[in-house]
């Protein structure tokens, strides 16, 4: 795993907590802590994806121009390659993770949308064989 910021994807997603999101995406979805600022900023890095998460008191939360506060939520998402998602989405419930989606199946493989705990969605992949 490389730990260069140059040589990593980003994507940022706003959280209501970075704490819980932290724990989500480190106990859940196999991603490693690279930094944490707590509360207001932290970010995780799994493979060379960064997902920087970004609290209310981060720079990234702060109102735009119109007053509008940007906020959690949305369907971009990241996408990430499992193996098996029937074993991945059964571990999930156990743990509690909301899905938005069942498992749906395209040409290109099975894949399902689940929740953080602030509402950002993640997309399980298993491509087709």
């Amino acid at each position: 795993m490389t730990t260069d910021p140059a040589e990593l994807v980003s994507v940022r997603y706003l959280v209501d907590d970075v704490a819980s999101a932290l724990a989500f995406y480190t106990e859940h979805l196999g991603f490693t802590v690279r930094t944490d600022f707590g509360p207001a900023f932290a970010d995780v890095v799994r493979g060379n994806l960064r997902l920087l998460l970004s609290g209310p008191a981060s720079s990234a939360g702060r109102p735009m121009p119109d007053g509008v506060r940007p906020g959690p939520g949305g369907w971009n998402r990241i996408h990430l390659i499992v193996d098996d998602v029937e074993a991945e989405v059964a571990r999930l419930r156990r743990a509690g993770v909301h899905f938005r989606s069942d498992v749906v199946t395209g040409p290109g493989g099975r894949q399902i949308v689940l929740d953080d705990p602030s509402g950002n969605p993640v997309e399980l992949f298993q491509p087709a064989a």
